[in-house]
């Protein structure tokens, strides 16, 4: 551990998190927002289902660890929704069990500290035409559908406020950007940089409107030896000066 110690986020699921931070992604600008705030770490396994997460939620997340997350944001379900294969193998899990994995996540994150705070986030859509153009990988050959990802995360969703879990609806808020379909993907699965602008505004969404004590919205949150000295500050017309602890913040305006 590295000192002082900071509030810890952890971005748990499958290539959704792990590719995060490449193209602008929704993680590298959560890290930017929260720098000298919160540390974020990444457990992100591309081609994974709530099935595999399942198996290693004690490695992940032990429950005798000495710190605890502050809050933990999971998404899987675009893996699990897609078409089954004959043989049994391939990421495929049935709704009903993906369900159940989902609150088996729950119920072990819950179990870590009154204090970790979780976030649920649904299956986002795709862009079927996109996908069948720019791959021909196990996407296309077993088949990832927008219809598919709506039961998913129509599911997830009831789940979630069944067990009174913060929840983010990426398929429903993903559709509403114009020109979804070309402008919030790569390759019609994962995201653009406008793609991930999506992401971030509903999680701070969700952060600055959830009651929890203490907050955790990012301008809220207590910023890392922000008092004022003579090296934080710059004069800006010999009179005036500013805290640059601070200043970075103030620029970042769009995330408010």
């Amino acid at each position: 551990m590295v000192g002082p110690q900071r509030p810890l986020f952890v971005l748990f699921g499958s290539s959704i998190v792990q590719f995060s931070y490449s193209n602008d992604g929704w993680g590298s600008i959560l890290s930017d927002l929260y720098a000298r705030k919160a540390d974020i770490l990444f457990r992100g396994y591309s081609g994974w289902n709530s099935r595999r997460a399942v198996q290693v939620l004690d490695q992940i997340f032990p429950k005798d660890a000495t710190v605890q997350p502050s809050l933990v944001i999971v998404y899987f379900g675009g893996n699990d929704s897609m078409g089954s294969h004959s043989s049994g193998l391939g990421p495929h899990v049935p709704l009903p069990e993906y369900i159940e994995n989902m609150r088996k996540i729950a119920i072990h994150l819950k179990s870590l500290s009154e204090k970790t705070r979780i976030i649920f986030l649904t299956c986002p859509p795709v862009n079927e035409e996109l996908i069948s153009q720019s791959t021909s990988t196990i996407f296309t050959r077993l088949g990832r559908t927008n219809e598919a990802c709506g039961r998913y995360s129509e599911a997830c969703i009831d789940m979630c406020k069944e067990m009174d879990l913060k929840v983010i609806d990426l398929w429903t808020a993903v559709q509403k950007r114009e020109n979804w379909r070309e402008t919030c993907f790569i390759d019609g699965i994962h995201f653009s940089s406008e793609g991930s602008n999506v992401v971030v505004e509903e999680i701070l969404k969700v952060l600055k409107e959830a009651e929890w004590e203490p907050s955790l919205h990012w301008k809220s949150m207590p910023t890392e030896f922000a008092e004022d000295s003579p090296y934080d500050v710059i004069a800006i017309d010999g009179k005036t000066t500013i805290n640059i602890s601070e200043w970075a913040f103030h620029r970042k305006i769009q995330w408010d």
